[in-house]
């Protein structure tokens, strides 16, 4: 499938929002976590907690526009929004999109 110009930067704007996203989650499970529970530092989930919680809103709100420019299916989108909640989510939601559209972003 080609990407008309718009809908290139649509799917690099997507990426790049999941790919920040997936990485504050991760920040957040494996650091931020431990260092509030291990070393009794609840200020780190706090901090990325918020920082966390505003990306995954902004993830959210991108997956409609960006499934509907770049037709996605149901399916498609459903697994956006799950990939959101799972550790290492967006980054295989990524490598998926790229094998389907054989774009490189």
């Amino acid at each position: 499938m080609s990407l008309t110009p718009e809908q290139h930067t649509w799917a690099r704007r997507f990426k790049w929002i999941s790919l920040i996203e997936g990485i504050s989650f991760l920040v957040l499970l494996l650091i931020a976590m431990p260092l509030k529970y291990m070393l009794d530092m609840p200020m780190a989930v706090k901090v990325v907690g918020w920082a966390h919680g505003l990306l995954f809103i902004i993830y959210i709100y991108t997956v409609f526009p960006t499934a509907h420019k770049l037709k996605w299916g149901f399916s498609r989108t459903f697994f956006a929004l799950i990939a959101s909640v799972l550790p290492f989510g967006p980054f295989i939601f990524d490598r998926n999109l790229k094998k389907s559209q054989h774009v490189d972003l």
